[in-house]
């Protein structure tokens, strides 16, 4: 089965790390450090996706020389290079329409979501496209104040609501025809793609699992990975069975 990476952003939110290497280089675990991009990849080669390409563009040479052509990983490399940032979904326009489903990854997450149940589900529903669903809630510090038509007249007083979202977790699967709605070296943003599809009447659905992520995108988020990663490292490589974790 075939997969692509998404690693050419310029993770300017972990800046200083990110002006030496990109993100997907940065190291996860304490005792034994390893590259985020390289748990993507041992983790897609457990599930079966050991057809890889990798859509680089800020310092690809850094990428290309630690992964290589990926048979260390169980995988086969070949790779893509953005010349300009073409947008989490333009960067597709480099791959030649494929024949069958794909699944696509931004460099820089950690999972234990299971590929395979999720390509499994993709199949039988058979959708234009599938994403990968995770529930998150937000605490707001303050009063909130609620109001109908008219502006001055209070409706509602929350004291620090919490609010429950599902939100991408930066995984999808794309039919072939996903292609179809991508024009060759426009930037395209992932969500635009697939609001042009579902607004033309293809189907998107979307996948839900009970498993751990943390987007790798904050200093924050960086220290809560190494954490988890260093206390659960045999789960996000798919070694053995995951414990859903909630992370922050």
């Amino acid at each position: 089965m075939q997969a692509v990476i998404l690693a050419g952003g310029k993770g300017t939110r972990l800046r200083p790390f990110t002006n030496v290497f990109p993100k997907p280089l940065m190291p996860l675990g304490d005792a034994d450090p390893m590259p985020i991009i390289e748990v993507v990849l041992r983790r897609l080669a457990r599930f079966g996706f050991r057809d890889v390409t990798i859509i680089t563009g800020y310092l690809t040479e850094l990428i290309e020389a630690f992964c290589g052509n990926g048979k260390r990983f169980g995988a086969r490399i070949d790779y893509r290079r953005e010349t300009t940032p073409l947008g989490t979904a333009g960067g597709l326009t480099l791959i030649d329409r494929p024949k069958r489903p794909v699944l696509v990854i931004n460099g820089d997450i950690l999972t234990t979501l299971n590929f395979a149940d999720m390509y499994k589900f993709h199949r039988a529903r058979r959708p234009a496209a599938t994403i990968a669903s995770y529930p998150r809630s937000v605490r707001v510090d303050f009063g909130v104040l609620e109001f109908d038509d008219d502006p001055a007249v209070l409706a509602g007083y929350s004291e620090k609501p919490e609010y429950a979202f599902q939100v991408s977790m930066g995984i999808y699967i794309l039919d072939p025809v996903a292609w179809d709605f991508l024009a060759p070296r426009r930037e395209t943003p992932m969500p635009g793609l697939l609001e042009a599809m579902r607004t033309s009447g293809r189907a998107v659905h979307c996948y839900r699992e009970e498993c751990s992520w943390l987007d790798i995108g904050r200093h924050d988020d960086y220290a809560t990975a190494n954490e988890i990663f260093e206390a659960r490292r045999g789960e996000f490589l798919g070694l053995k069975p995951s414990l859903q974790v909630k992370a922050g």
